[in-house]
């Protein structure tokens, strides 16, 4: 309680008058007959950047991703081991080439109850429905920002009610994971010529829970779906949860506080503000907390990483041996240890991150003695004595940039960090403009495919994500025939190769790979953590 107290103390009146209100709001809310449910069989989160649509076609973010994971269902859906296993799609079939999926829907699914269906509030859904569904992420009217997720597709068909084929343009082997992202949703027609451009705010789908209401920037509810078609490994339906309640405040210090007074289960991450006083240097949750709440950790999906441009020819950074001694300069051990509290974990592979490791290759490891080498190396080879780069992120990681500064100056190589704002950097490396540059891959989907077409020559920015504009024929080629493979171990192999051959020419410096960090309270049971920390919600409940 004395951390919770201290935490309490820091914060300002104008919170506490707004935290006030709201929480009037929230009573005289959950007061009324219409919401008024077991508060353990209520699951309660909060939403610090605000939810901006429930409308799957724009789910391309966590804040949206997570509320419409529990109202949809796609053809298929991933374990929290990244497994691709059964939704609507029972089975499915692959031809040999890889071109065309051939999907048996199951016939038991029905959409939410709603008013657009008329008298019968509801009606099972079809292989049509997911044409329909298809057809509107491809309508470049919507704008959805899942659009490049269907540019490979050729076609897509009904053949009766239970079977739907897609087909591509060229094999895609990661694309059957690809299906499991929320832009490939089915959706019913009717309730999108009812509800119109105002279907994100009352969503219809197939999900654990329903749409019940949204008070916008006070409270999101959704509400048990008692036709949904899961049931667990004891045959009793699921979800376990009667309800799910999501609150807006606006910052992770209010969010902090409402979980430690416990009127919030859940907390994805925590402000750097707390981390010294919840996690130890190891990366435990401290010893005097664990009585009041669990830590759920695993690895993400994401990759933090430093990139050199080299699409400069007179660029200083094209140096291949200047680039690996900077890679053998840092102490990423050291860097997670005492700047993130081994809140990830040190990048001393490739650039293909913990979780999908079997595909992953060797990279640096820290070694002064070798990076001071290849720089006496360099500087006899160019007669450079005085190494100049300038390192350009945004505030959030001055402190690993400062980190990385220091440790440069140990091999005589200066850095000159550049401060920009967020949208700034990501335009600036979009166009080419920083020699050395801070950046991060999240995974789109959970295939080692994603990572590696970072580097795809094809792929140069500002069209596509080569930000680096690295170009390699061996690679280019590798990266091509991976796409003729459907042997997964096969593929495997050369994602391995590719993934070395990125890390021989020292293309980026990776930092770490990112780490899922879930506080609940000690009451909730179920919930696990996942490589692309999605929220699933139906298997979870209150002791």
């Amino acid at each position: 309680m004395q951390i919770y107290e201290s935490i309490l103390m820091n914060c300002n009146t104008k919170f506490f008058g707004t935290l006030l209100i709201n929480f009037i709001l929230f009573f005289l809310i959950g007061c009324s007959k219409e919401t008024k449910i077991d508060d353990k069989k209520v699951f309660r989160y909060n939403e610090h950047s605000n939810i901006s649509s429930l409308d799957p076609a724009f789910s391309s973010t966590l804040r949206n991703i997570w509320p419409v994971n529990q109202l949809f269902n796609g053809l298929v859906q991933l374990d929290d081991q990244l497994k691709i296993v059964p939704d609507l799609a029972k089975s499915w079939n692959i031809s040999e080439d890889g071109i065309k999926y051939t999907f048996k829907l199951r016939s038991d699914v029905f959409f939410h109850e709603s008013k657009s269906f008329g008298e019968n509030l509801t009606r099972t859904v079809n292989a049509t429905d997911f044409v329909y569904s298809f057809n509107r992420i491809l309508d470049t009217n919507l704008g959805s920002p899942g659009l490049w997720a269907v540019k490979n597709i050729k076609d897509f068909e009904a053949i009766n009610d239970s079977i739907f084929t897609i087909t591509l343009k060229k094999p895609f082997p990661a694309f059957l994971g690809m299906l499991s992202m929320k832009y490939f949703s089915v959706v019913p027609k009717e309730s999108l010529i009812y509800y119109g451009d105002k279907f994100g705010k009352n969503p219809v789908g197939t999900g654990p829970f329903k749409f019940k209401k949204w008070e916008e920037n006070i409270k999101l509810v959704l509400r048990k779906n008692n036709q949904y078609f899961e049931k667990d490994s004891l045959g009793k339906q699921l979800p376990y949860l009667e309800a799910i309640s999501i609150t807006f405040l606006p910052d992770k210090k209010s969010e902090f506080m409402e979980f430690a007074q416990k009127k919030i289960d859940f907390i994805n991450s925590i402000d750097a503000s707390f981390k010294d006083q919840l996690i130890s240097n190891k990366g435990n949750l401290k010893e005097n907390l664990s009585q009041s709440m669990n830590l759920i950790t695993g690895p993400y999906l994401n990759t933090e990483y430093i990139g050199f441009f080299l699409g400069n020819n007179k660029g200083i950074v094209n140096s291949k041996k200047l680039r690996q001694a900077i890679n053998y300069a840092i102490d990423k051990k050291k860097m997670m240890m005492f700047l993130r509290n081994n809140i990830g974990y040190p990048a001393n592979n490739g650039f293909i991150p913990v979780g999908l490791e079997s595909n992953r290759t060797k990279g640096y490891e820290y070694n002064f003695e070798k990076a001071k080498k290849l720089i006496e190396e360099y500087k006899k080879e160019t007669n450079n004595d005085n190494i100049e780069i300038t390192l350009t992120s945004d505030a959030n990681y001055l402190d690993i940039i400062e980190f990385i500064q220091r440790e440069l100056q140990k091999i005589d190589v200066n850095i000159s960090i550049n401060i920009v704002p967020a949208s700034t950097l990501r335009q600036g490396k979009s166009n080419g403009k920083f020699e050395m540059f801070r950046a991060s891959w999240i995974a789109d989907y959970p295939d080692s495919e994603n990572y590696l077409n970072l580097f795809y020559s094809k792929n140069f920015s500002p069209n596509g994500p080569n930000y680096t504009h690295f170009k390699n024929s061996q690679y280019d080629n590798l990266f091509e025939s991976s796409y003729l493979l459907q042997n997964e171990v096969l593929r495997r192999e050369y994602y391995k190769k590719l993934d070395s051959i990125i890390i021989e020419n020292a293309v980026i410096i990776p930092l770490y790979y990112d780490k899922v960090m879930r506080f609940t309270n000690k009451n909730i049971q179920g919930l696990k953590s996942n490589p692309i920390n999605q929220l699933n919600l139906k298997r979870v409940y209150k002791k």
